[in-house]
């Protein structure tokens, strides 16, 4: 054997244990995960599936460069500690004594902000002082948060949790069925004319009519309907906080409605034409699917190249046939 093929060797063994290793390690974190927020289910009564939705919300926020903690829900040192303890002393009587939330949820006598344990008993609390029901639950996400879509995206997020008994869910499926003709480019960023000069918030990917439409990730439907500019649509609002924009649709499938539960690979309809007029309004152009993405950073939300995604969402679709 060559030095080379012994290197080629090396490097790739190499390459297939860390693989491996870093698979095997976030599969252990995101069990620890769950039994974190099962624990705390049966010392406040709250569903698991909240927590999960709240912490997986507050991970999606935060920068890609922020380190990756175990539980990412942050609550504010003044809320925790109270008003008046300056120096942040951890005993729960103390923090009380300052109006403070902070809680001990592992029994070590401390209130620790960076503890696991203690920031999900602490927030199980903040949301109990409202109650236990789904209304109390988003009452209490609106007084944390002071954002109707913060709170729309936790409690989408907990009905997927809720449906599927699993937080580790990362399958993809590309949106148009790849067992008909079609194809795209990045179209991102375009010129539009109808209605006002304005870009291109989405990738158009070409097929024929009656081509079948299918949800890409796990989500919430949010939106469905007549739009003057994509006709007719459906939006979906994912796990990762991302929502998901099909336009010119030909119709939708009959038992796809406002506030289901997706997963990938669900048909939601057909690609066609229409749009760019009053309800009805179709064949002013090819027929396609204007999929677009936007990212919501718990302030604002923005549209995004969908393009990359596309392009490795079809390899996982072509590897499943």
């Amino acid at each position: 054997m060559s030095y080379k093929r012994v290197y080629i060797f090396i490097f790739s063994f190499i390459s297939f244990m860390f693989f491996s290793s870093a698979v095997q390690a976030e599969e252990e974190i995101y069990e620890k995960r769950l039994a974190l927020f099962k624990k705390t289910e049966a010392l406040t009564q709250i569903p698991w599936y909240y927590f999960a939705a709240i912490d997986n919300y507050e991970r999606n926020i935060k920068k890609n460069d922020d380190n990756e903690q175990v539980i990412s829900i942050t609550i504010p040192p003044e809320l925790w500690f109270g008003l008046g303890n300056s120096s942040m002393m951890m005993e729960e009587q103390t923090i009380s004594f300052f109006n403070g939330k902070g809680k001990d949820g592992n029994g070590d006598q401390k209130a620790d902000p960076s503890d696991p344990e203690d920031i999900l008993y602490t927030i199980g609390n903040i949301i109990l002082e409202h109650g236990q029901t789904k209304d109390d639950i988003k009452i209490a996400l609106w007084n944390f948060y002071k954002r109707d879509l913060t709170v729309q995206t936790i409690i989408n997020t907990s009905k997927v949790f809720k449906e599927f008994q699993e937080i580790n869910l990362t399958d993809r499926d590309f949106p148009v069925s790849i067992q008909h003709n079609y194809s795209y480019r990045n179209t991102w960023g375009d010129r539009r004319g109808f209605g006002g000069l304005r870009i291109h918030e989405g990738t158009d990917i070409f097929a024929g009519y009656g081509a079948p439409i299918k949800s890409t990730t796990y989500g919430v439907i949010e939106m469905m309907g007549w739009n003057l500019y994509g006709g007719w649509r459906i939006g979906i609002r994912d796990i990762y906080n991302i929502y998901h924009y099909y336009g010119h649709m030909n119709g939708y499938n009959d038992d796809i409605e406002v506030g289901q539960v997706v997963k990938p690979g669900d048909v939601l309809g057909s690609v066609g034409s229409s749009g760019y007029g009053p309800p009805g309004t179709s064949g002013k152009f090819p027929p396609h699917l204007h999929y677009g993405m936007y990212k919501d950073n718990g302030y604002s939300e923005w549209s995004f190249d969908p393009y990359p995604y596309l392009r490795k969402w079809e390899k996982i679709a072509r590897n499943k046939d």
